[in-house]
């Protein structure tokens, strides 16, 4: 009787769903992001676990909000991740 998933060989959405500690190849599931705001277009460098409300600078609109997890963007709000 064959398995429904091959347990050696994971594919990688299987994996990003493991824990950080549990994956094959130990790495972070946090990054660091630039968010362009849709008023004044300047970019703010947010972490994208962040634990308290981020604000333009130039126009002091609301760029993300709080969640348990990663941060959620506000609409308008055009993000990258920032190379290393």
């Amino acid at each position: 009787m064959p398995l429904a998933r091959d347990l050696l060989h994971l594919s990688l959405e299987d994996e990003k769903k493991k824990h950080k500690k549990k994956q094959l190849v130990q790495s972070p599931n946090s990054y660091f992001t630039h968010i362009k705001c849709p008023g004044c277009y300047k970019i703010t460098m947010v972490f994208s676990h962040t634990q308290t409300v981020v604000l333009c600078v130039g126009c002091s609109t609301v760029l993300c909000q709080l969640t348990r997890g990663k941060a959620r963007l506000m609409e308008g709000c055009s993000f990258r991740r920032k190379q290393h």
